[in-house]
């Protein structure tokens, strides 16, 4: 299936590696141009390097916080790309902690460093978007959105605050031919997954593998995914042969989430 994304334009947020990295590896390989960000430049480089190794769409880089830069990505990708048809708002996790224990100075610095750039980002591209009649905004958040993680308290809410946004803003975009959808990750094989498994372990006093192999037990496909899985999807989800999808979360979670 051809999905129109030869030529097309990504910004994908924090992806210098885990989710990230392997939606700008897909998009790549499907021939779009992608801009990578990543708070420090080293291993940002080396997935540059790596995509453009490959000889499909070109990558580039912006090294830089998030928070700090969100005007400095949009300029990047201006220069670099010549505009954004497709916004991967993925943004890094917040620390682990439980609803009890999290104080209550924490919550806004982490609300700034992954919600407001989502949504000042999304202002800075949405009128190309929607004056050329094709965008895609593809938030990458978690299934803690519809099932709540333990121990991961910040998450769940923070993540749930960009799911209101992302279903209101889809209904006043859609007639412009501009799509925003969320992607849920169960767990898969990140670095990401890895310390949150270290953390359980801490806070439950077991090692790490018992944690994993308890994970892996709980899932109806008895295993964790693999970013490529993943990237799939949201690959699909910014392509063309998505245009009639939009206000949705889409899990990707091997059947963890046990709701309807």
């Amino acid at each position: 299936m051809d999905l129109g994304l030869k030529g097309k334009r990504a910004l994908v947020l924090s992806s210098s590696r885990g989710l990230g990295r392997g939606i700008a590896e897909a998009l790549a390989a499907e021939g779009a141009d992608v801009l990578l960000t990543a708070r420090t430049a080293e291993r940002l480089d080396e997935a540059v390097a790596a995509i453009n190794a490959r000889g499909q769409g070109r990558a580039y880089a912006f090294a830089g916080p998030l928070k700090d830069n969100v005007e400095a990505i949009h300029a990047a990708a201006q220069e670099h790309l010549g505009g954004v048809d497709i916004l991967i708002a993925n943004t890094g996790g917040p620390p682990a902690g439980t609803a009890l224990t999290v104080q209550p100075e924490a919550w806004t610095p982490q609300f700034e460093a992954m919600v407001t750039p989502v949504f000042r980002l999304a202002g800075l591209v949405l009128p190309g978007m929607r004056q050329s009649g094709f965008g895609r905004i593809v938030v990458v958040a978690s299934s803690g959105v519809e099932q709540p993680i333990p121990n991961l308290v910040m998450s769940n809410a923070l993540r749930a605050s960009i799911a209101g946004w992302a279903k209101t803003l889809s209904a006043e975009v859609a007639a412009d031919g501009v799509t925003v959808n969320m992607i849920l990750p169960g767990r898969i094989e990140t670095d990401r997954t890895g310390e949150l498994d270290t953390a359980n372990a801490k806070a439950q006093g077991k090692s790490r593998e018992e944690i994993a192999e308890a994970a892996r037990a709980a899932i109806p496909a008895k295993r964790y995914g693999k970013v490529q899985e993943f990237a799939d999807v949201a690959c699909f989800l910014a392509s063309e042969r998505a245009s009639y999808v939009t206000g949705s979360m889409i899990r990707v979670d091997g059947g963890a989430v046990r709701s309807i």
